[in-house]
């Protein structure tokens, strides 16, 4: 019999507060190696938080993290390991402002690696190449465009070669052409490495061009209402809230 393949990551029965606010529960969804998986919904529906419990921001309420079967709220060291394999890009791109770019890639390898000054700038050249940086490595981050800075934020996520990317509403600020970019920007990484990638965001471009798999999330029913590749739910979805958001509301479900 073939051996069943778990998932890179799973939640089970997966709620989160804030306080007496309840923001989800509920939730079971599974992020299979490879995916570029979309957590979406419109505004407010707990996305940003769904991230935070999934990178260690934020302990659930209920409910259980697994990364390759593994509790990942369980114990400490073992979500410090978890997390020596994931890569982060928030929304602002989060850089320090008064380190370089190449400084900004290079923290992260000074931290976590044992490589000498020489193969840390190796690393740093390369990973700024494969983001478009190339050259950029002495400018600092007031000096580029917001996409610019997204793009060495993402240079300094992959830094370390990570299994796992989370994507913090990645064209938020972006101009179309320059979100578009940074689209083709997450396949290749995606490609190149081998990521398994998580994007929340609600933009309809990225979510339609890069997402295999999703999770649809309603802010009034508090939980995920449905699941899949986005272009299927687009297609075939019966759900007046998921049509109505993947549409721009430009489409309507009869009434049974």
């Amino acid at each position: 019999m073939e051996k069943k393949l778990l998932p890179v990551i799973e939640a089970r029965e997966l709620s989160l507060n804030y306080d007496d606010y309840m923001v989800m529960r509920g939730l079971n969804f599974r992020v299979n190696k490879g995916d570029i998986f979309i957590v979406m919904g419109g505004s407010g529906c707990g996305k940003s938080t769904i991230l935070k419990a999934l990178i260690g921001l934020k302990e659930p309420d209920a409910g259980t993290v697994l990364y390759d079967g593994k509790d990942f709220w369980a114990d400490l060291v073992l979500q410090n390991q978890i997390m020596r394999g994931i890569g982060v890009l928030y929304q602002s791109g989060a850089l320090w402002s008064s380190f370089t770019l190449g400084e900004n890639v290079a923290l992260p390898l000074q931290l976590y690696s044992e490589l000498s000054s020489l193969q840390i700038r190796e690393i740093v050249e390369l990973k700024l190449a494969l983001v478009g940086l190339a050259g950029y490595a002495d400018f600092y981050p007031a000096e580029i465009s917001g996409g610019m800075r997204k793009r060495a934020g993402l240079a300094r996520a992959i830094a370390l070669d990570p299994e796992i990317i989370f994507f913090d509403e990645p064209s938020a600020g972006l101009d179309p052409v320059s979100a578009r970019l940074l689209d083709e920007l997450i396949l290749q990484i995606r490609d190149v490495l081998g990521a398994t990638i998580v994007v929340v965001t609600h933009e309809l471009p990225s979510i339609f061009v890069v997402g295999n798999n999703s999770i649809f999330l309603d802010a009034q029913a508090k939980t995920m209402i449905a699941e899949g590749n986005p272009r299927d739910l687009l297609a075939h979805s019966s759900d007046p809230r998921v049509v109505r958001f993947l549409t721009r509301g430009e489409r309507q479900v009869a009434a049974k």
